[in-house]
């Protein structure tokens, strides 16, 4: 009985969250895909919100399940951000741990939370994009909760023409 309770007010608060988000924000819509890169918009609380994300080529590590894995950057002109840079990797990182990112011979570090990893200010936001967009290939390196070490490599083929596709799109 009190496990079914429980389930039942699990249930209620998971619909509450995804009505409150609903009204929140709307749906990504595809603005276009050049090479590995997609670029999306949507609008939140009635302000754009654009990104770009890609998939990483190559996903290598001793893990026997792993979730899904994006780079993205992110601009949200209401806010004034632009060049977020943000890594989603299907895995909860180590506690403390950092990412570091090769592209262009130059290394770059992400502090972690959970499953994301971030640049940690502005200009780290804006090298690492401009990186990206100049670059051929970006691998990524992380750890596990558990330990496990992984190695992301990416195509960054239609970076550019993406990064323009999300700047326009969002008037940036």
């Amino acid at each position: 009985m009190v496990r079914l309770l429980a389930l039942t007010c699990l249930s209620f608060i998971v619909t509450v969250a995804v009505i409150s988000h609903s009204a929140q924000a709307s749906e990504a819509r595809l603005i276009e895909t050049h090479g590995d890169w997609s670029a999306y918009m949507f609008e939140e609380n009635g302000s754009k919100v654009c990104y770009m994300a890609s998939k990483p080529k190559t996903a290598v590590g001793n893990y026997t399940s792993r979730g899904e894995i994006f780079a993205l950057i992110t601009h949200r002109p209401a806010e004034k951000t632009t060049d977020v840079f943000s890594y989603v990797t299907g895995y909860p990182y180590k506690d403390n741990s950092e990412v570091s990112i090769k592209v262009n011979g130059g290394t770059y570090k992400l502090f972690t939370q959970d499953q994301t990893a971030w640049a940690a200010d502005v200009a780290a936001d804006r090298a690492l994009s401009k990186a990206i967009r100049a670059g051929s290939e970006m691998v990524v390196k992380g750890t596990s909760k558990r330990g496990t070490l992984t190695t992301d490599t990416y195509s960054l083929k239609g970076s550019g023409k993406a990064y323009q596709a999300i700047s326009s799109k969002c008037g940036v």
